[in-house]
């Protein structure tokens, strides 16, 4: 994955099984998540399904930067990060349950919503497409929902939703950006 400074990405990755079988995966995948995500992005929404993830994020500078590796030296710190968020919680759950191999059946995708367009033929500018952007949002929150896991998606413990209608005050979304971003009214958001 090659990420844009300030650009917007929904990153995503599934599971033939499940991914997190019980409340403990699901916090200790988290806290990777602030371990490793939080630090280099800024996270807009999230959301952990019993098979797959979803992250809508911002990148930032943090992201941009390279790693001093010799060996992959053009490989972005977000990028190795995601790669390690996801090696390392799959060899915990793999020891956890007494399996092998890969725990996620395709590698993880990460989708741009920026749009490069030109003004006067001369600056680009980084414009965010909303409307895929707002979908996005709503689709990673409700798919706790869609899925028959709840019937509200503030019900959901494993996705940002809570933090957004202030029934929770997580510390991994940006909700102030993300509403700025996305130019989202907080009475909106339901």
């Amino acid at each position: 994955m090659h990420f844009e400074e300030d650009a917007i990405y929904h990153i995503f990755n599934r599971s033939n099984s499940k991914v997190f079988e019980n409340r403990g995966n699901y916090l200790f995948f988290l806290k990777k998540v602030n371990d490793l995500i939080y630090p280099v992005c800024d996270l807009l929404a999230w959301c952990l399904m019993p098979n797959h993830f979803h992250f809508l994020i911002q990148s930032s500078k943090n992201s941009f930067h390279y790693t001093n590796e010799k060996h992959r030296p053009a490989l972005q710190v977000l990028s190795k990060n995601m790669g390690t968020l996801i090696s390392s919680y799959t060899q915990a759950f793999n020891k956890q349950q007494g399996r092998r191999g890969s725990l996620f059946s395709h590698n993880t995708k990460a989708k741009i919503l920026n749009d490069n367009t030109p003004i006067s033929g001369i600056e680009v500018i980084k414009a965010i497409n909303n409307d895929y952007a707002i979908q996005c949002f709503n689709y990673i929150h409700k798919n706790p929902v869609q899925s028959g896991l709840v019937n509200r998606p503030e019900d959901w413990e494993f996705s940002s939703y809570p933090d957004f209608l202030g029934l929770r005050n997580g510390k991994l979304v940006n909700r102030e950006l993300a509403l700025r971003i996305l130019m989202i009214e907080k009475k909106d958001i339901r």
